[in-house]
């Protein structure tokens, strides 16, 4: 790797028990990292590489690995999600560009929660939260996003909408691209690209326009284009 600029430490941190490690073996298959996804719950998850991982199916020690992805190529950091290892998460915060904060759908922001946005804070790592578990009883991405709010101060915007939830999650839809997105396939590894369905194109024109309002705070050109009712192009958000 010759263009230095081109390189991401990016890192994937969460209460216990949020999913971090099945996103993290999400990534590295649609990468092209690994060729079969990896279960934690049955022990075979490529970044729990020590034998008491496999077996707790939790993380202890941070994990690395390196994947491309387009152009760059990203350094994946899986991070444990236990309090016992808090030590070894603001470790590794201390090299990351941005990190993803992995918030349970039921559960939201818990107490470890807190505590690594807090650590992201002290580091000034940029971060993005991912609302997972959408499939599990009691998912309230709304509820979640209230939780960003007031227990982390964070004015935090969905950049996609659930196409339901629990037994009846299908997709999401990306309310930048406009495109419903289906994760097909007995472990979601089939990727398929749709309309967004008619039942939730009054919520996508909404969601949409709220995301661009928050997005424009920060853009001069974004808000002017707004107030002029233009269609922003997508590299502008």
């Amino acid at each position: 790797m010759s263009d230095i600029s081109r390189l991401r430490n990016i890192g994937i941190s969460a209460h216990i028990d949020s999913g971090k490690t099945t996103l993290s073996e999400r990534i590295l298959f649609y990468t092209g990292k690994l060729y079969k996804l990896g279960e934690v719950h049955e022990g075979c998850a490529t970044m729990d590489s020590m034998e008491l991982e496999q077996e707790r199916g939790i993380t202890i020690s941070s994990a690395a690995t390196t994947v491309r992805w387009k152009e760059t190529v990203i350094n994946l950091i899986d991070t444990p999600g236990h309090v016992d290892f808090t030590v070894e998460v603001e470790r590794a915060l201390r090299v990351l560009d941005a990190a993803v904060l992995v918030l349970c759908s039921v559960g939201g922001v818990q107490a470890q929660s807190i505590t690594i946005n807090r650590q992201m804070q002290r580091y000034g790592v940029p971060r993005i939260a991912l609302v997972n578990k959408m499939d599990r009883i009691g998912a309230d991405p709304d509820r979640v996003v209230k939780q960003l709010h007031e227990k982390l101060d964070s004015n935090a915007v969905l950049m996609q909408l659930p196409i339901g939830k629990e037994a009846n999650f299908e997709g999401v839809v990306d309310l930048l691209e406009g495109k419903a997105i289906y994760f097909d396939g007995s472990q979601g590894e089939i990727v398929r690209h749709e309309p967004v369905p008619d039942q939730l194109q009054a919520e996508y024109k909404k969601s949409r326009q709220y995301l661009l309002e928050a997005l424009s705070m920060f853009s001069d050109d974004l808000m002017e284009r707004l107030l002029c009712n233009e269609e922003p192009p997508l590299e502008l958000v």
